[in-house]
């Protein structure tokens, strides 16, 4: 008679259980959660009349490896894109609800005479609702599309990343046993740097080698290829002294963005229910009943502020980000469980030893309780707002619907142009300079090692600074020139604006050099000053650099289509009817006239300067009932002229306030429309003064263009047009800069009179019919 491993016994004693009790649960339409709980306590040590688990530890490294599925396939759920989405009002009522219930916790825990790190685990647990059953329960009353269910999956989105750091500090505190101190600060740092790094290099990196290895992939090298990278962060993050959880998290949510992240999602799936059961069964295989009903007082009292404080803290956070009260409570009522995370941070506390062997069987028995409590909560919301109407003074009801209707106006009609600026200022500031970090942390930890021990190790210095200057070189043109299109509203708007402008703009300029002369200064032993001389003059040239603009551009380019290439993918499954849509929504025209007062007159446009200081195009002029279709700097506006100026919404805006401070012409009221509306509808009859939009396929047909920058290529000469935008795999890139280097299948768009038609047409170059807007008349 044969003999069966341990484990293997282990493992199919748990799976035949646990199949038995989530059919039970299923049956009595119970989550299969608690079945696996369940499971758990049958076959555990207490249980003396069923078959017991021989061994433990090998059940402890499966359900290690279930923590790192559960983790992968919640970061394959998640992307940056829906992070983007979620909105003040999640972000706001999450913070409100994380702070408040992290304080209950505390409270409590001290109130029970617990360890303080019991208190800080106990905490981190009751801050975490369960995006499983809350999903379930939604399905199963058929809540789905209801407002206040969408801010309850955004509160979810939220919670869950913020789940991911609590788990790395209470990690650091654990191991330090301080909460306060420089070394849990520096930890955060590190994270949030690695996070950075981890997350901008695999967003460049991964999704480009998907797309050249797509053609090799069928589910099973897909699912191996998934799982190395997974296991892969893992070790990684591992091997940097991180949460393996967080390792598997950056790993599924790098890949969500990706065109493959469904295919995956569902590739995993059954191994995710397999080792997540067995990690759900773990949980059930460590509780004592005994110790349960030692501690059934704290479990009660737990459980009560589960489902008081949380209701009434959640309440209060959506009230304060501005939703109605009933809204408010149907939220708050929603969320009043813990659950999975609460699993998973109480067995990272009981792994670290910091906390009590009680804490985890507490918090199961009151997620359990929580559990079963969430549909009546949900279907008691109705009441829960009439208890609350009928109990509040009507001034204080009176006063939270003015409150909401007030943050809705704000959210309405201001545009925010501080916050938009301040927004893609710290994101160019962060990208780019974790980038640069990164790359000379790279360089002298294991770059100057490997040379020293091949070369002399001066001349391993010297190559080393050259290696990371080369790197480093692309992304210090952002760094150094960023100025987004709020930057030229903020400066005219008031002149207090401009003080606060000029310090942002000296910031990063301070912290690039510093960081170019961070490996000087590392390596060697010099004086700071003449370095900072040297390294601002060498930024200086390397950065006016056209090839290493073009080289960023290029860069750029692939990010963002990396990062977008998701939804980009769905627009090419909706190829057959593009909207090109920015055509609409990012570039508008607008028309104005020149008197005898205009300061413009006679002047050449070269020497006004609109195109290179306020990023906006002349697109004709209109003079004695002629046409001059996209004039060229040496033209002159003369008095009489009607004008067309176009760009995006907000330069349109800032070219009119310009334009009327300094006298320059007159805009012509209502007169503001799209570039497609503008082509289609306000040039008048006479075709030979039209202006067209044209697409052009960059295909293998015109490889004399492929590889070369825009001002470089000859387009404008050889088509008689302007280049307004390009779309680069469905990603839109709108005045692209003259040193961006041009691609093979890049879709160009260009303007241009009856000269440029003929010429595209004779050429046979112009793109396919389901690829040319409904603007292109010829």
């Amino acid at each position: 008679m044969g003999h069966m491993p341990a484990f293997l016994a282990d493992l199919a004693l748990l799976l035949v259980v646990a199949g038995i009790t989530t059919l039970l649960c299923k049956k009595i339409n119970q989550p299969v959660v608690i079945g696996y709980i369940v499971a758990g306590v049958l076959i555990g040590p207490v249980i003396d009349f069923l078959p017991s688990i021989t061994d433990t530890s090998n059940i402890t490294i499966w359900a290690d490896i279930g923590v790192i599925f559960l983790m992968f396939s919640l970061g394959l759920e998640f992307s940056l894109h829906k992070l983007a989405k979620v909105g003040s009002t999640a972000i706001t009522a999450a913070a409100i609800a994380l702070i408040g219930m992290l304080s209950v916790g505390i409270l409590i825990g001290g109130a029970l005479g617990w360890s303080m790190m019991n208190r800080i685990f106990l905490g981190g647990m009751l801050a975490m609702s369960s995006t499983t059953i809350i999903i379930k329960t939604f399905d199963d009353m058929h809540l789905r599309g209801k407002k206040w269910t969408e801010s309850v999956f955004a509160v979810l989105v939220i919670e869950d990343v913020v789940a991911v750091f609590m788990m790395i500090i209470l990690s650091t505190i654990s191991v330090s046993q301080n909460i306060a101190g420089g070394e849990l600060v520096m930890s955060i740092a590190k994270l949030l740097f690695y996070l950075a790094l981890w997350l901008i290099l695999g967003i460049f990196l991964l999704p480009t080698f998907l797309k050249k290895v797509k053609n090799l992939m069928n589910d099973e090298t897909l699912l191996v290829v998934s799982l190395g990278i997974c296991f892969g962060m893992v070790w990684l993050a591992d091997a940097l002294g991180f949460s393996t959880a967080l390792g598997a998290f950056l790993a599924g949510s790098i890949l969500a963005g990706t065109i493959h992240a469904e295919r995956v999602e569902h590739l995993v799936k059954p191994c995710k229910d397999l080792f997540g059961a067995v990690f759900f069964v773990s949980v059930g295989i460590i509780i004592n009943p005994a110790m349960l009903i030692e501690y059934i007082g704290p479990i009660l009292l737990i459980t009560l502020a589960v489902m008081i404080g949380r209701v009434l803290i959640i309440t209060v956070g959506m009230l304060v980000a501005g939703q109605n009260l009933s809204d408010s409570v149907h939220s708050a009522m929603s969320l009043a469980q813990i659950g999975e995370f609460s699993f998973i941070i109480a067995n990272l506390g009981l792994t670290l030893g910091v906390t009590g062997d009680f804490l985890y069987p507490i918090i199961v028995a009151v997620s359990v309780i929580t559990t079963l409590t969430t549909p009546y909560f949900i279907k008691a919301a109705d009441k829960g707002v009439a208890l609350v109407t009928r109990l509040m003074p009507q001034k204080l009801l009176n006063a939270i619907e003015r409150y909401g209707e007030s943050k809705s106006r704000v959210k309405a009609d201001g545009e925010h142009i501080w916050k938009e600026y301040l927004k893609g200022y710290f994101s160019t500031f962060l990208i780019y300079g974790v980038l640069i970090l990164g790359i000379i942390e790279l360089g002298i930890s294991l770059l100057l090692p490997w040379l020293s021990g091949v070369i002399e190790p001066n001349i391993a210095k010297i190559a080393t600074i050259a290696v990371i200057v080369l790197f480093v070189s692309p992304f210090l043109p952002p760094m150094l020139y960023f100025r987004n299109r709020y930057f030229t509203s903020l400066w005219l708007e008031k002149f207090a604006n401009r003080l606060p402008l000029m310090a942002l703009l000296v910031l990063r300029s301070a912290v690039t050099v510093i960081l170019l002369v961070m490996p000087v200064l590392r390596l060697y032993n010099l004086p700071a000053a003449p370095v900072l001389l040297i390294t601002l003059v060498l930024a200086y040239f390397i950065s006016r650099s056209d090839w290493l603009i073009g080289q960023y551009l290029q860069i750029q380019a692939r990010f963002m289509t990396n990062f977008n290439e998701r939804h980009l993918h769905e627009m090419e499954i909706a190829k057959s009817a593009p909207s090109h849509a920015w055509l609409d929504e990012q570039l508008s025209v607008q028309e104005f006239v020149c008197d005898e007062d205009s300061k413009a007159i006679n002047i050449p446009l070269y020497e006004l300067g609109w195109g290179k200081n306020l990023h906006v195009t002349l697109l004709k002029i209109l003079r004695n009932g002629k046409a001059v279709n996209i004039p060229d700097g040496s033209e002159r506006l003369m008095v009489g002229d009607s004008f067309f100026i176009m760009a995006d919404k907000r330069q349109l805006e800032n070219f009119i306030k310009v334009a009327e401070l300094r006298k320059w012409a007159q805009p012509v009221e209502g007169n503001m429309c799209t570039l497609r509306e503008f082509i289609a509808e306000r040039q008048g009859e006479n075709a030979t003064d039209q202006i067209f939009c044209m697409a052009v396929n960059l295909d293998k047909s015109l490889h004399n263009l492929i590889g070369k920058s825009i001002k470089d290529s000859g387009i404008k000469e050889m088509w008689n047009c302007m280049l307004v935008g390009l779309e680069r795999d469905y990603y839109p890139i709108i005045y692209p800069n003259p040193n961006m280097l041009l691609k093979e299948k890049d879709l160009l768009w260009l303007l241009g009179g009856q000269s440029m038609a003929s010429r595209l047409i004779k050429g046979n170059v112009i793109a396919a019919a389901d690829e040319e807007p409904a603007v292109a008349e010829a």
